[in-house]
């Protein structure tokens, strides 16, 4: 099972992996620095990547891992370059890709960390679904406090014990204040939202219902493609159309 989501970073030079880590280290977050680009890929088969980072030169591979940003659309890509006239082309390549952002080798440094955490998918994720859906009728402080810890973790596994303790209540009387008011129960709501971030995640090309499934925390594909079936009655491989607006109006009809 997934269990954190990481940093993602291609760096073919030994003194950029250096500075990445450091970078990585002073935000608290897990990175994977690879070297080459198979473990680049490697790492969106085995990891849940929440942004990735290429190393982009004139005189280099790097652009083989750009190209990946075509398979994971939903994965922020950033690029880190020297900003030498000579690499404009290069540049230019990560602006027809949708690059998030292009970040200045050096000069950089000491923002780096902070825009790979602003740029991930989790931040976007949490961002986008910050106040709950006015169908849900999550209108209490705590239903709203409980509703963003659960979209923060953007639809990795998490227990209602842990949310329970991040608002500093048992995990009893969360689940007893959250469905008042004939709003849906703790679990059905936390289910849900591990269903919309699988809903992006099965868009992205390089991801097969299983990986999907692993990202998630679910134990098998099938698991997954019951999941849906329950919350939404629909067949899993309608993730990779159907819209979130669309899975709410079906949660809701449930």
């Amino acid at each position: 099972m997934i269990s954190h989501s990481v940093v993602a970073a291609y760096a073919p030079r030994e003194h950029t992996r250096t500075r990445i880590r450091a970078s990585l280290a002073r935000v608290h977050r897990r990175g994977l620095v690879a070297r080459t680009e198979r473990d680049f890929a490697n790492a969106f088969r085995t990891q849940f990547v929440n942004t990735a980072l290429v190393e982009i030169t004139a005189d280099d591979d790097g652009h083989g891992p750009a190209e990946l940003a075509r398979e994971y659309p939903s994965v922020p890509f950033l690029a880190l370059t020297p900003f030498r006239p000579v690499d404009a082309p290069a540049i230019a390549r990560c602006a027809e890709l949708d690059f998030a952002d292009v970040l200045a080798d050096g000069t950089d440094d000491g923002v780096l960390g902070h825009a790979l955490l602003a740029h991930g998918f989790s931040m976007r994720f949490a961002a986008a679904l910050d106040t709950p859906p006015e169908p849900l009728s999550l209108t209490s402080p705590l239903q709203r406090s409980a509703w963003r810890a659960i979209v923060a973790h953007a639809g990795q596994a998490v227990g209602s014990g842990e949310i329970a303790n991040a608002l500093g209540v048992t995990r009893e009387h969360l689940s007893r204040s959250f469905s008042a008011g004939g709003g849906p129960s703790l679990k059905r709501v936390m289910d849900f939202v591990r269903l919309l971030a699988a809903g992006e995640l099965a868009k992205n090309p390089g991801y097969d219902l299983a990986a999907v499934a692993r990202l998630t925390g679910f134990a098998s594909a099938a698991k997954l493609s019951a999941a849906v079936t329950r919350l939404v009655g629909a067949r899993a491989s309608a993730l990779t159309a159907v819209r979130s607006a669309d899975l709410l109006e079906r949660f809701l009809r449930r």
